[in-house]
């Protein structure tokens, strides 16, 4: 119990310093998109959900194509019983993430507008009917990369290295750092939807 105790908050005390290293990037660059995705996905982790709805809105209002912030702040306005505002969110990037081909966003997000009994839009593209090319290989070692492999597309993976190297040059990180490896993985593990017994199990196996 008390092993357990300690485990819980060595995990709250990583998640606040989290928060507190995003909210200080924030406030440092109010334009950066990235550093307010961060920071409502930390808000989110922490339960706190009022604040990371006001994180996520401001990286879609910054960067209006930011769909997996879509579908976050969506899950949030859920979780506060927001209905309204969560649908409207939710099919916004939907609608966008299906027309550019985003399979993994848009299946997050019909999986939370069916959770929340809301209908699911019709869009009719091309791009929303198709599914993307399979990875030929996974592109990262170990569980992650293996489940990488098995359920994302190569699109959709070359839409986070897209997005990979806007986290490397806005969040400024430094790889020589393991701090800023991990949170670079984190920031993936996000986009990307990668569960988290997958990536408890992943780390769990790098420190053995």
């Amino acid at each position: 119990m008390l092993g357990q105790k300690a485990g819980y908050n060595a995990d709250m005390n990583e998640l606040q310093d989290k928060i507190d290293r995003f909210e200080n990037m924030a406030n440092a660059d109010p334009t950066n998109d990235m550093a307010h995705f961060s920071l409502g996905s930390a808000y989110l982790d922490a339960e706190r959900f009022a604040e990371s709805v006001t994180s996520f809105e401001a990286c879609v209002k910054l960067n209006p194509d930011m769909t997996r912030a879509m579908e976050l702040c969506g899950s949030a306005l859920v979780q506060l019983g927001k209905n309204t505002e969560a649908e409207a969110m939710l099919i916004k990037g939907y609608e966008q993430s299906a027309s550019r081909g985003e399979m993994r966003v848009k299946d997050g997000i019909a999986s939370v507008m069916n959770a929340a009994g809301m209908a699911i839009p019709t869009v009719e593209t091309e791009a929303a009917t198709s599914t993307g090319k399979p990875l030929e290989e996974a592109p990262l070692p170990g569980m992650i990369g293996q489940w990488i492999l098995e359920n994302i597309d190569s699109t959709t993976w070359e839409v986070w290295i897209g997005q990979g190297t806007k986290v490397i040059n806005e969040l400024r990180l430094d790889f020589s750092r393991e701090e800023d490896q991990e949170s670079f993985e984190d920031q993936m593990i996000e986009f990307l939807g990668v569960p988290t017994d997958i990536v408890n199990e992943d780390r769990k196996a790098r420190t053995e």
